[in-house]
């Protein structure tokens, strides 16, 4: 009875490994390995020829291939018992086995890992490249094609390689990011060796975004992987920005070696490229878009033929601001115009301090200074 139990607990585990070996099997590997064994029998028919028949090594190798490709065009074919027992095993009964199972496990290695690709589960050999670390909960796939757009729109980027390390795409990237030129490894940032086998060490840029951006505890992940990588990287090469869901936290991850830290704005995902492209830019427009330090206040006021220049000079230089836009007579904000432009216009936009905001009579006043400078009106 014991005896019968302990057969039938082999037989288990060897039809256990039975189907390991036929799910997981390494089809490289596989492939390899009936390449040599059909060399091998290319060999050892092409020898059997030279000591069997009476011909030269080329037509050896010649009758060799024809027959194993089953091609077989009759010029030469083995005349001996020997040779034709030699052909019969070698050829026939494994050879063209071999080359037929070859050639489909090839086909089979091509499609497998073709679809490791797509699914995230290829290791790319990247180098100067962006690493990009988690996408975004809520419409990760939108937010990472604006993403790659920017980048690729800026033209000292546009042939930038791009890879992003996250969850979020289990069944592989959106056509539109694949078109892109964008690729992607399946994993979390928290796994070391997910991290290590996108090669952070090599990139150029690396982006750490929050997963969820409602979220304070985001940070804490951000904070993780953020320490793993500066650990990997060397911060002279690679330029770091991470996203910072927490103002009380920025102080932390720039302690870490973080070059840049911004708060999350899926809105505006040119935000994180300005501060890969021009680091320093992203705290200048961070201070737009809230009331604290540095923002932008328009003043409404009619403007008549002010050379922009002297109303970007005058600003300045009474400590009031600077001019960013004005509001031309059609009612369209005209942004950061050349320096020649007569403005005319019924509103003005300046980035102002928030301890020292001026009124708007202040600004009227600088302007009339200008106007009574150089003849012209302002109201």
């Amino acid at each position: 009875m014991l005896g019968l139990k302990l057969r039938r607990l082999r037989l288990r585990t060897r039809s256990h490994k039975r189907v390991a070996r036929e799910l997981y099997f390494d089809i490289g590997s596989r492939v390899r390995r009936l390449l040599l064994v059909l060399l091998a029998v290319i060999v050892t028919h092409t020898l059997a020829m030279l000591a069997f028949e009476d011909i030269g090594a080329a037509d050896a190798i010649w009758l060799t291939l024809t027959t194993l490709t089953t091609v077989g065009y009759g010029d030469f074919s083995a005349a001996t018992h020997a040779g034709r027992v030699a052909t019969v095993i070698l050829l026939y009964a494994v050879g063209i086995t071999v080359l037929a199972q070859l050639a489909s496990d090839y086909i089979d290695y091509r499609l497998q890992r073709r679809q490791r690709m797509l699914e995230g589960k290829w290791d790319w050999d990247m180098e100067d490249h962006l690493l990009v670390v988690n996408t975004p909960r809520y419409n990760g796939a939108r937010y990472c094609e604006l993403f790659v757009r920017q980048i690729r729109e800026t033209p000292a980027f546009a042939d930038l390689p791009i890879q992003f390390l996250t969850t979020g795409f289990p069944h592989g990237l959106p056509d539109t990011l694949r078109e892109l030129g964008a690729l992607h490894r399946h994993g979390e940032a928290d796994n070391v060796d997910d991290l290590a086998r996108v090669e952070p060490e090599y990139a150029r840029h690396i982006v750490v975004l929050a997963h969820d951006h409602y979220d304070r505890r985001a940070d804490s992940s951000t904070f993780d992987t953020t320490h793993r990588l500066t650990a990997m990287i060397d911060r002279e090469r690679t330029h770091v920005v991470v996203e910072c869901v927490d103002d009380a936290n920025r102080q932390r991850l720039r302690d870490l070696g973080a070059h840049s830290v911004i708060r999350p704005i899926r809105a505006y995902p040119e935000l994180i490229v300005r501060a890969i492209v021009a680091p320093g830019v992203e705290t200048m427009m961070e201070n737009l878009f809230t009331h604290h330090g540095d923002h932008s206040q328009r003043y409404d006021l009619t403007i008549d033929d002010v050379r922009w220049a002297d109303l970007v000079a005058a600003l300045i230089q009474s400590d009031l601001g600077t001019a960013l836009a004005y509001t031309d007579e059609a009612g369209e904000v005209v942004c950061n115009p050349s320096a020649d432009t007569r403005v005319r216009g019924s509103g003005l936009i300046v980035m102002v301090r928030a301890n020292q905001e001026p009124t708007p009579a202040r600004i009227k006043a600088c302007l009339r200074a200008i106007a009574s400078t150089h003849g012209t009106a302002v109201g």
